[in-house]
């Protein structure tokens, strides 16, 4: 109990002295901000080559799944968000107001996520610069993009992060958007693609299409990249929800760009691809013999900038939720300059997430942690969704910025359909 209140009361001074020291000109509108962060973040290689499959199998028939999984995350994010602003408190501040039991959960899984998923994002990012570069080392490269990604964020300079990140999606939006184009698509294909069906043994397909658009555990993050961007009262509440909504928009139309790809070069033409990162590269290899190297050696950029806005979001955002959740742990006050960007326990993270999967890469990933990975990656979307009911409809969110009946009904179709997706996916693993 002591821990709550010795948080709460830093948060309230911490808001004092914030609501204070903010100007009272008029807020500045901008598209550019936390929530294209978090959405850059939250699409990957993984995503990336998820929704192409599902072009190749099902042509168009599940675009709706991609416009459902951008609504889904622009609901979380808000409200992640609104959690954030209306109380001035981080996300793990709330799961540990909910029980000891959050810590439980959350402990072991950014640990093992950390451990797989940066030694996946770091291959990932080689392969595309491997096969921009060919006859150069997958490995080489995945090593350089760990290298280089801890170096970027080792100091917590957000405004660089953030422009980094703004010009990395503007990349990924210019070449698959605009290879897109080039293929032509059907046009009534996609209307009648917008109709909800859910082709024989594509269930679970979709709820993994609409739940892949943009990101997991980088949702959570949302809220630490609101206050890098020193937005932390309600006041920025109307700027963060169009942050919000032009972000994942911006993320959708690329998503349904892949999509587009997979449908018009595959599925037409009854070409198969990887079902892994390597899917990516044979999609380069049917542009190019479609359209030319140039066309080909463009989408792998794309495919770089995606891979690599992720590793740097990830390495970013998540140093920050560890370094709150290690706060929390040692009772210290929010905003304590330990748990800050560039504090010891942010760059505790960014060891972890850099240097030990490399040994991963070498050595190649045991199948118990990859198994470990899946099943408390699983749960994670589940558990964002429920506590988030819990949060936004109790005394831990001020009555004003409480859900309403819509909001409530959103997130709990959302939620249940995790539920179902988590129990899909354990089962899956075993």
């Amino acid at each position: 109990m002591s821990q709550s209140n010795n948080h709460n009361g830093a948060t309230s001074a911490e808001g004092q002295q914030t609501q204070n020291s903010e100007p009272q000109a008029k807020v500045k509108w901008t598209l550019v901000g936390p929530g294209l962060v978090a959405a850059a973040t939250g699409v990957g290689a993984a995503d990336l080559v998820a929704t192409m499959i599902a072009g190749q199998r099902y042509g168009y028939a599940l675009l709706w799944a991609v416009i459902v999984g951008t609504i889904m995350k622009i609901v979380l994010v808000e409200g992640v968000g609104r959690y954030s602003l209306a109380t001035g408190n981080t996300m793990f501040h709330g799961w540990r107001e909910l029980g000891r039991w959050t810590s439980w959960y959350f402990a072991p899984y950014i640990v093992i996520w950390g451990l797989v998923y940066g030694a996946a994002a770091m291959s990932g990012t080689g392969l595309a610069l491997s096969a921009l570069f060919p006859r150069t080392s997958l490995t080489m490269w995945a090593i350089l993009t760990g290298v280089l990604c801890f170096a970027l964020t080792w100091l917590g300079q957000y405004q660089l992060f953030e422009k980094l990140a703004a010009i990395l999606v503007g990349i990924m939006f210019v070449t698959v958007v605009g290879i897109a184009a080039i293929t032509a698509p059907n046009l009534p294909e996609i209307l009648r693609g917008l109709v909800p069906t859910i082709p024989d043994g594509s269930f679970v397909y979709v709820l993994s299409i609409a739940g892949g658009v943009g990101g997991t555990i980088t949702l959570a993050a949302y809220g630490y990249w609101l206050r890098e961007k020193k937005w932390f009262t309600p006041k920025w509440m109307k700027v963060m929800r169009m942050d919000n909504s032009v972000a994942y928009a911006v993320t959708g139309i690329f998503v349904l760009a892949t999509l587009v790809l997979g449908a018009e070069l595959l599925y037409s033409a009854n070409v198969a691809v990887s079902d892994n990162d390597q899917g990516l590269v044979d999609m380069a290899d049917v542009l190019e013999a479609r359209y030319g190297t140039f066309i080909s050696k463009w989408f792998i950029v794309g495919f770089f900038s995606a891979a690599f806005s992720s590793c740097l979001g990830v390495w970013n955002g998540v140093s920050l939720m560890f370094a709150d959740y290690v706060g929390h742990l040692k009772n210290l006050p929010q905003g304590h300059p330990s748990t800050s960007t560039g504090g010891k326990y942010y760059r505790a993270y960014l060891i972890w997430l850099t240097f030990p999967p490399m040994l991963l890469l070498l050595l190649g990933k045991p199948t118990g942690l990859i198994i470990g990975y899946g099943v408390l990656g699983a749960f994670f979307m589940p558990f964002l969704g429920l506590t988030l009911l819990v949060l936004l409809n109790t005394k831990h969110t001020p009555k004003e910025w409480r859900n309403g009946w819509f909001i409530n009904t959103l997130m709990g179709i959302i939620s249940a359909a995790f539920v179902y997706l988590c129990v899909s996916q354990v089962a899956g693993l075993f």
